[in-house]
């Protein structure tokens, strides 16, 4: 492929995936992630440089989210405490477990969460308050440490395993869901695996410009629409991301 050619078709890419994403609370690797195998990275070097490329997708959310008013400092503590530990330990096992079966795994429960959501008609459209006691957050943080595994450790979809959690076990309405995984997923999460596949994975610096900011104007833009259309779009849009991340995951697996 031509070099000229090349730095704009990753742009648009990783604007698309990231827009999606963001709107969907999560899926950037839906597109950003076989993209970048399909141009002839092995998939090593693609996960370290899509995971690096999906931190600019939580600056770009961020920055519209934080002004939203939506995120809550004791959840963002929460998700930081019992995430991260699950992000590390995550990225040290991803590059010795079998790509397949984990893919193909992923897949299945990805697709799941989005026929849920289908046939839930009133999921995450109003926000109710539920588990805020002790018992609540102690089952709330184990939760997010097996996501935050599997973010660190599987290629695409986490994000939104995370925006459900918080719905389903939290009262949260998709809004305030989004805002807290896009946050704290996408920016420190992210980050944090990140910074651990990089050592363990060469990563292809060249192609990273071009991925950071797609995935910057992509975050801001997909949290732009999704805060200003609500949550019945958000709950449309995470629907459709769930489904064709599962399907894209399980076709790419066999």
């Amino acid at each position: 492929m031509s070099p000229y050619l090349e730095q704009p078709l990753l742009f648009i890419v990783s604007l698309v995936a990231n827009a999606l994403s963001s709107m969907a609370g999560g899926g950037a690797g839906l597109l950003q992630l076989p993209a970048l195998i399909f141009l002839g990275l092995p998939f090593s070097i693609a996960l370290a440089t899509h995971k690096i490329a999906t931190v600019a997708l939580g600056v770009g959310a961020t920055l519209k989210h934080s002004r939203s008013g939506y995120a809550e400092m004791r959840f963002a503590l929460l998700m930081l405490a019992a995430g991260l530990p699950g992000v590390v330990l995550g990225a040290n096992t991803i590059l010795s477990i079998p790509e397949q079966a984990a893919q193909i795994a992923l897949g299945v429960l990805t697709a799941a969460l989005g026929f849920y959501s289908l046939f839930k008609k009133q999921l995450g459209q109003e926000h109710r308050p539920q588990h805020r006691d002790l018992h609540g957050f102690i089952v709330g943080a184990l939760g997010l440490f097996c996501l935050g595994f599997f973010n660190g450790s599987l290629t695409s979809g986490t994000g939104m395993f995370v925006t459900l959690w918080l719905i389903l076990w939290f009262g949260f309405d998709f809004k305030r869901a989004t805002a807290h995984t896009m946050i704290l997923v996408g920016l420190f999460w992210n980050a944090t695996g990140a910074f651990t596949l990089a050592l363990q994975a060469p990563v292809q610096w060249s192609w990273l410009p071009a991925l950071l900011l797609g995935s910057v104007l992509g975050g801001y833009l997909g949290a732009t629409i999704g805060i200003k259309y609500g949550n019945r779009l958000i709950k449309r849009a995470f629907e459709v991301i769930t489904i064709l991340v599962g399907a894209g995951l399980i076709l790419k697996s066999l």
